[in-house]
């Protein structure tokens, strides 16, 4: 008697398998790891009850579903494949908030797609081949009941014992990875992470677990008592009584887990950079995916010429997550990481953050507002940034300037800039000093096909030989120059250019231009080292000296390196960013998957492996070390997010002040 359960449980097995170690291959990923032993035991568990399942079917049926399901799991791995060549992640349940604005750039994905995405497909075609011109002998009566049992329940079990133990037992654990199997295995909290560890099929799995069944992973940071404040004439002296008191009377441990973490961060001295733009204005524009193809004299005088006479620091990274532009822009407005796999300012919108760049100027007396050229279609960006502290919030219909819903065409940023102008001049009609964050649309996807500002300056790129993709991309960035040839005119005939600090950095490199596209402008490799998420950090003032910075640094610094220029009131403890200008600064941008990187090398997490770029090497421990400091950080800023820590924390200290 033929055992068809047999059958199903090693089609599904084997196809399954197959299809990770095609995914592996093409992400250059270790075949001979004790990851590949934890993916094939969970397929092992998987298979194992799907073809129980199967086996109550008629045979044609169970053949049926077999099929289905190898192509089910071959389709979804090559999706993934393809949407991190796209936008650089993976993509998650967690984030399904964003599937309409998905739909708008499909289009893109699909053009962007590789033929070797496709090769997982291949387990799923050797599996229907196989049940096709086998069909004969693998036919034959079913196995049910106590035969059925016999077999999948020791198989099962086998299995699960295996895979459980190779994330429970230490020594089977790999202590310098950023995040632990277990908590990847209960959480899914790092896509990259856990797809390199459990497999695409385990992730999908994993990740939806994590959605329907949300579980958070308690780790208190007790410290008897906070760091003693060295008083030095550099010093920047707080008084904690008030925070000392709520952390005595504080029962949440989760609150106070929080509160002892940033109490006993170090507060950062004062410089010779504190107050240089004292009572200066303030403009910060987040550039829509600009990358360094910006920093060309040739087509982009305007801001090549902040770029040349401002400070540029040329290792400047905008990290790719998910809905990485609104989760960008959180990240420079609070000093925080967002959620990897959430679209977090959206999510949380109702969050407020009295520590916020907003509220650190609103408490100096200053005009603020914020303004994007488009609509709310993708971000409530006008409730995320009142709570954030913008005194007023300016989307494209308030600007007044025209606009397309039209995915391929949106509004331009030279329209913008007027409009920005325009409200300067009614807010601040008596030179009252401002602070305003601007988000630019201009040079938005899609490059690959046609459009108003693609089309706009595309001639000026003829003969270059640059792909169609990347001339277009290049038309839109021209628009975007104009614009801020406009603000700094503007703001010189208003006489406060001189008064006035511009800040500009870009969200994230130009989705669905490929790498190998982008090489054919740049002058290095974007597609080493996540060398593709470089992209320009400028802070530009037409009274000071243009210099050049090394230091490797984020959109995560912004905050304390302004509140440090502009001599504002702030606790350098409750930013997870750094002044870029201290002297302590410690050089190296973190990634959204736990990889670092400096002058000294690249720590890829999702392999493990770290990569030098001088004679200088770090040991286990130390790279251990570092990657347990940033999984803390990344820890604590999640749980700040997830309960609205801030608003608490302002909340208890006023209380206090009250009481007193």
């Amino acid at each position: 008697m033929k055992k068809s359960v047999f059958i199903y449980f090693l089609s599904l097995l084997l196809g399954m398998f197959l299809s990770e170690i095609i995914f592996k291959c093409i992400n250059d990923s270790s075949l001979f790891s004790i990851d590949m032993i934890r993916i094939f035991m969970g397929l092992g568990v998987l298979s194992g009850v799907l073809a129980f399942i199967f086996n109550f079917f008629k045979e044609g049926i169970a053949k049926f579903l077999v099929v289905l399901a190898n192509f089910l799991v071959s389709l979804y791995a090559s999706i993934q494949l393809g949407f991190d060549n796209f936008i650089g992640v993976y993509i998650s349940f967690q984030t399904s908030s964003q599937l309409g604005a998905v739909k708008d750039y499909i289009t893109d994905f699909v053009r962007s797609f590789e033929p070797i995405f496709f090769l997982p497909f291949l387990s799923f075609g050797i599996v229907l081949i196989s049940l096709i011109v086998f069909r004969k002998k693998l036919s034959g009566e079913r196995v049910k009941g106590k035969a059925t049992i016999r077999f999948i329940l020791p198989t099962v079990a086998l299995c699960l014992s295996c895979y459980m133990a190779t994330i429970i037992m230490p020594a089977l654990q790999d202590k310098t990875l950023p995040v632990g199997t277990k908590e990847l295995f209960l959480t899914a909290s790092n896509p990259s992470l856990t797809v390199e560890q459990f497999g695409t099929t385990g992730f999908c799995l994993l990740d939806v677990k994590a959605m329907l069944f949300p579980v958070t992973i308690e780790e208190e940071y007790n410290v008897s008592s906070p760091k003693q404040q060295e008083k030095n004439p550099n010093s920047r002296i707080i008084d904690d009584t008030k925070w000392l008191s709520v952390i005595e009377e504080e029962e949440n441990k989760t609150m106070n887990s929080l509160n002892n973490y940033f109490i006993n961060q170090e507060i950062t001295d004062k410089n010779e950079y504190t107050g240089k733009f004292k009572g200066k204005n303030l403009i910060v524009i987040m550039m829509e995916s600009v990358n360094d193809i910006f920093i060309n004299e040739k087509y982009y005088p305007n801001f090549y010429k902040m770029v040349s006479e401002g400070w540029y620091w040329e290792n400047n990274y905008s990290p790719r997550n998910s809905c990485a532009t609104m989760n960008n822009e959180f990240s420079g407005m609070t000093s925080l990481y967002s959620i990897y796999n959430t679209c977090t300012a959206s999510k949380y919108r109702s969050n407020r953050y009295y520590e916020s760049l907003f509220n650190l100027y609103n408490n100096k007396n200053y005009v603020t507002f914020s303004a994007h050229d488009y609509t709310q279609a993708y971000y409530p960006r006008k409730t995320i940034h009142k709570n954030m502290g913008s005194g007023e919030y300016y989307g494209v219909e308030k600007l007044g300037i025209k606009y397309s819903t039209e995915y391929v065409n949106w509004a331009n940023d030279d329209d913008f800039m007027k409009a920005v102008l325009k409200i300067i001049d009614k807010k601040t009609p008596n030179d009252e000093p401002f602070m305003t964050w601007l988000t630019t649309v201009s040079s938005h996807q899609p490059y690959s096909s046609s459009s108003i500002q693609g089309n706009r300056y595309y001639d000026m790129t003829k003969g270059t030989g640059y792909p169609t993709d990347v001339r277009r991309f290049m038309s839109k960035l021209k628009i975007l120059d104009k614009g801020l040839g406009i603000l700094m005119d503007g703001l010189k005939k208003r006489g406060i250019l001189d008064d006035t600090v511009i800040v500009l950095y870009g969200d994230h490199y130009p989705y669905g231009i490929s790498t190998k596209n982008l090489n054919k402008v740049l002058d290095y490799d974007t597609s080493k080292y996540y060398n593709a998420e470089r992209v320009p950090f400028v802070i530009y003032n037409s009274k000071m000296k243009g210099k050049t910075y090394s230091e490797y640094t984020s959109y995560m610094n912004i905050v304390p390196t302004l509140a440090n220029l502009f001599d504002l009131n702030y606790d350098p403890r409750l930013y997870l960013g750094y002044d870029l200008l201290s002297k302590d600064y410690q050089s190296r941008v973190v990634f959204a998957d736990g990889s670092w990187k400096n002058e000294i090398g690249f720590y890829n997490a999702r392999k493990n492996k770290m990569t030098y770029f001088s004679s200088v090497e770090y040991d286990a421990s130390t790279i251990a070390e570092i990657n347990k400091e940033i999984k803390d950080k990344i820890d604590v800023s999640n749980k700040v997010i997830k309960n609205n820590y801030f608003a608490y924390l302002d909340k208890k200290l006023n209380k206090e002040e009250e009481e007193e």
